[in-house]
């Protein structure tokens, strides 16, 4: 019986394997592939682009009916790769009001949620993209020091 998802797929430009890669996926991967862009504030704050949803963000919807509104996220469902976002509700033939399922890429993040535990990961790649190495006084000295050596060695095998 045939694997529903490989892990040895790249990629593809077919968008019918495109959609079964992502249908297919394990939760784990799932989760990564759920995330908003952030607001240009936020891009330059934290030098990223893009952020995983987690519940607590408040975001700002993009696209649809819905579009200009903002909210906070109270749920996030990774099985079915969907967002609510509070205050964005239907109503029903009944009066009911249900929360309307969004997809993380029609959100854009203007407010992180930090206090999360899970984020922490986040928080440390955040910090690792902010600093730049340097380059030591030491490190530039060596170089020249490695050619001599090199002379040294050539004027003693002659």
């Amino acid at each position: 019986m045939k694997k529903k998802f490989s892990t040895s797929w790249i990629a593809s430009k077919q968008p019918r394997k495109q959609r079964k890669y992502v249908a297919n996926a394990p939760k784990h991967l799932k989760g990564k592939l759920m995330s908003a862009t952030l607001t240009k504030e936020l891009r330059t704050k934290h030098s990223r682009r893009n952020v995983e949803i987690r519940k607590g963000d408040t975001v700002k919807i993009m696209r649809g009916s819905f579009k200009k509104k903002t909210g906070k996220v109270s749920f996030v469902n990774v099985k079915k790769s969907r967002v609510y976002v509070e205050g964005i509700q239907l109503k029903k033939k009944d009066g009911s009001k249900v929360n309307y399922p969004l997809h993380p890429s029609i959100l854009q993040i203007t407010e992180l949620a930090i206090e999360d535990k899970r984020r922490l990961g986040d928080k440390k790649e955040i910090k690792k993209s902010e600093k730049k190495p340097e380059v030591k006084k030491e490190q530039k000295e060596m170089k020249p020091n490695t050619i001599k050596k090199t002379e040294k060695t050539k004027e003693i095998k002659k």
